[in-house]
């Protein structure tokens, strides 16, 4: 009670707080009720000299006006910020946080899930439109491009625009996109598509941050921002047990002729737009972030939002006679009349447009190059080498490891190869399949190849004489310098690539069934389900324990610790000879590096004001973005070749990154500005 009676007679300017403020005994500004009697109104905590947490935050925010009252020249964003945060304790921590904190972990497990979906369609996509490596190879990469742009575009737009609006268009735009992809029958418009869905959902990871850390006081900030990256493992699950339940069954589709396919990764592409739309029908149920609107001397709305994030909590929490104090909040002098006078301008509305998206344009760029400036040069510098490293480790990593397994795979595979030297074989009728086999030399006369399916099966400088090919289905077969003479193929997919420098005599093909589809599907797609969905699940303890400990230890620790421990865990991959020793290590890596990720995402939402915060982000998670498709692109380069570049990659670039933040700022007790 003294606190605030000291405050308002103090009477700083732009302070709001009415002099008729409920006393002590009614206020009961935290939401922390253990240990509170009802009955005789004593805080239990009281008997062993704990601080009622009333007291606590009453003690802190006067350390923060004594701090105020001795600088003689306080700007009006520090100003802002102290009295927004003072607003933001009084609202309390409740029901509003919790419902916004659902609705933006939709649109953050969105982004999660479109990192796996061309990665968990792709063997499916390259048989129904005959993808080669290399297109194949831009389809992976296309995506985190696309996010790379959009996390820019929508980051810088949202310090303009505004937060919500921005996380809504982004996602509409996202959703419509996977939505059109999955019907796209060519390579061209599937990959333009996937690519607007990246740009789409590009702008949710700086967003969401920036939006929900703008609801929460500083004690707070750390733990539940943390908590909310749960929502990125939440979509790797997702993604996981959908793909698997979804993609492998094939019967799951329809085709009009030859010219439309739906087959099961279609569905699969589908079903993963549904995070994306759920955070979208939530949003049109969110306010503004009233921090945005006070920077641009929106005063009414903002307070009209905080009212009602009061109001929202203080009711759920059984007060619904507590009132919204505030009177009048500070307003900062703002340069964004230039912008909305060019809204109503004269001229036509293209014109008009025209000019408005030249201006926002331009206030963009100038807001992203005001990052660099002096006051803020070296944070960006550092920030940016932290983000990069991580990611290039990171993504480089999640490419290597169900790559490796694949290589092994295929190593076991290859080694059970049977291998036919010379052996002749006349009138035979083959009715059963071949597999994982390679046959050089040999001579076939007058047989039949009839309803059988031929899987790993090579022919090397054979002769095939009087034979007959009919109802073959085959996968990785060729003929390589084979002499065919007088031979018929009747309805077979072995079509003209199949067969390599091979020498065609009075030879006929009839019915042929073209296709890449045609192939068998893959075995192994199960288990690379489950080693994404083992990944995702092992981020779990690595996920609570940085929340509960990201206000304790602080951010700087935990980046710089758990970077450094990675980098160690890399070490193990040279002790890697198996498939399960790989999806080990691979949770352990993501286990532990997730506390970083963590750290990384909080510190960079507290490092910047409110008006180049989600700008700052974005530019982040862009360079993000493009250590991704460095890492990814590098990594998968080396499978099957050595370990040794991959491993010592990462820890160079997780030892570089994590000792580069121990020279960051600590930011926990930070005011947000």
């Amino acid at each position: 009670t003294a606190f605030y009676t000291e405050r308002d007679n103090r009477a700083l300017d732009g302070y709001g707080y009415q002099t008729d403020y409920p006393p002590q005994e009614e206020d009961a500004a935290s939401d922390v009720t253990e240990g509170h009697d009802e009955d005789d109104q004593m805080y239990e905590g009281e008997y062993q000299g704990i601080p009622h947490p009333d007291e606590i935050k009453a003690a802190r925010r006067a350390a923060r006006t004594k701090a105020r009252t001795a600088v003689d020249a306080m700007s009006e964003q520090e100003e802002l910020a102290e009295q927004y945060e003072d607003i933001i304790e009084d609202c309390g921590h409740g029901r509003f946080q919790w419902s916004l904190f659902m609705v933006l972990g939709l649109a953050l497990m969105a982004d999660s899930v479109e990192c796996f979906v061309v990665a968990f369609a792709l063997p499916s996509a390259e048989k129904d439109m005959c993808l080669s490596n290399a297109e194949k190879g831009m389809l992976g990469l296309i995506v985190f491009l696309g996010m790379m742009f959009g996390a820019f575009i929508w980051g810088g737009m949202a310090d303009k625009v505004g937060r919500r609006k921005c996380l809504i268009i982004a996602l509409s735009i996202n959703c419509i996109a996977a939505f059109l992809s999955s019907f796209a029958q060519g390579y061209g418009s599937f990959i333009f598509f996937r690519l607007f869905s990246g740009i789409g959902i590009g702008g949710s990871v700086p967003i969401v941050y920036s939006y929900f850390s703008e609801f929460l006081q500083m004690d707070k900030r750390g733990e539940h921002l943390s908590w909310l990256c749960m929502f990125w493992m939440i979509g790797g699950i997702y993604a996981s047990f959908i793909a698997w339940g979804i993609i492998p069954r094939y019967g799951w589709g329809f085709s009009m002729g030859t010219e439309f396919q739906f087959h099961s990764w279609r569905v699969f592409v589908l079903v993963c737009a549904l995070p994306a739309i759920a955070a979208l029908i939530g949003l049109m149920f969110m306010p503004e972030s009233p921090r945005f609107l006070l920077e641009h001397a929106k005063h009414d709305e903002a307070w009209m939002i905080l009212k009602q994030v009061h109001d929202t909590n203080w009711r759920a929490k059984g007060e619904p006679e507590r009132v919204f104090t505030v009177s009048q909040i500070k307003t900062p002098k703002t340069q964004e009349d230039e912008f909305f006078e060019i809204q109503s301008s004269t001229g036509t509305a293209f014109q008009r447009w025209v000019v408005r998206t030249v201006t926002l344009v331009k206030l963009v760029l100038k807001n992203a190059a005001s990052l660099f400036a002096p006051d803020l040069r070296l944070a960006t510098l550092l920030m940016a080498i932290i983000w990069f490293t991580m990611a290039f480790s990171y993504y480089g990593l999640a490419v290597w490891f169900p790559d490796m397994i694949k290589h092994l795979q295929y190593e076991e595979y290859e080694s059970k190869v049977k291998v036919f030297h010379g052996e002749k074989v006349e009138r035979f009728h083959f009715n059963f399949s071949l597999e994982n086999q390679v046959h050089k030399g040999g001579e076939y006369i007058n047989d039949k190849f009839v309803n059988i399916e031929m899987k790993s099966v090579k022919f090397e400088s054979s002769l095939f004489e009087d034979c007959y090919f009919e109802d073959i289905k085959s996968s990785d077969t060729f003929f390589e310098n084979c002499t065919i003479r007088s031979t018929v193929f009747y309805n077979t997919d072995l079509y003209e690539e199949r067969f390599i420098d091979c020498r065609m005599e009075n030879t006929s093909f009839f019915h042929t069934k073209k296709g890449c589809h045609l192939n068998f599907a893959e075995e192994n797609d199960v288990l690379i389900y489950l080693v994404s969905f083992l990944g995702s699940l092992a981020v779990l303890p690595g996920n609570i324990i940085s929340a509960l400990f990201m206000d304790k230890i602080g951010r700087i620790r935990m980046i710089g610790g758990s970077m450094l421990i990675s980098a160690g865990c890399t070490f193990f991959l040279f002790m890697s000879f198996s498939q399960a020793a790989i999806i080990a290590w691979q949770c352990l890596f993501c286990g532990v590096s997730v506390a970083a990720w963590n750290g990384i995402e909080v510190i960079t939402v507290e490092l910047y004001p409110a008006s180049k915060r989600a700008t700052a982000f974005g530019l982040l998670n862009a360079t993000c973005k493009l250590a991704a498709i460095l890492g990814s692109s590098i990594f998968a380069s080396f499978v099957g070749i050595t370990k040794v570049v991959p491993i010592l990659l990462s820890c160079a670039a997780l030892v570089c990154g994590g000792l580069l933040a121990l020279k960051l700022p600590e930011t926990r007790e930070k005011v947000l500005q």
